[in-house]
């Protein structure tokens, strides 16, 4: 079952100035940052109220955050929902049809994540997480 909105992603082009207004200017707190090889980003998560916003940096042009940065120069780039089963969510949006990225979870900054194709979802790219521990 989807739980909340566990955060939004914000592609910027550089991590520190990012993190110096969503933490600095805007005083929200930073609860992890880590660079993620296997997906080209360094990433930080901020507390805003009971969710969080995740901002990524791509570490190369060529990879789907960096051409999102190219086209967009940055901004809103994903809703992520929390759930306590990420494979069980992926599972049952493939028996619905739903156009997936992944085909199985993998680890990401907010836990066990995966993606939903925004061919699939009115343009909007969606992210399943389940953080540690649940």
């Amino acid at each position: 079952m989807l739980k909340k909105i566990h955060h939004v992603g914000v592609v910027v082009p550089s991590l520190d100035a990012g993190l110096r207004f969503w933490r600095d200017t805007l005083g929200l707190h930073l609860t992890a940052s880590a660079t993620i090889e296997e997906q080209g980003v360094r990433a930080a998560l901020l507390k805003a109220g009971d969710s969080e916003i995740e901002l990524l940096e791509p570490l190369d042009a060529g990879n789907a955050v960096g051409k999102f940065l190219a086209r967009h120069g940055g901004g809103l780039h994903h809703v992520c929902f929390q759930t306590d089963d990420v494979a069980r969510e992926l599972e049952a949006a493939r028996a619905k049809g739903i156009q997936l990225i992944d085909q199985k979870p993998r680890r990401g900054l907010a836990g066990m994540i995966c993606f939903l194709h925004p061919k699939a979802t009115r343009g909007v790219l969606v992210e399943y997480a389940q953080p540690p521990g649940e």
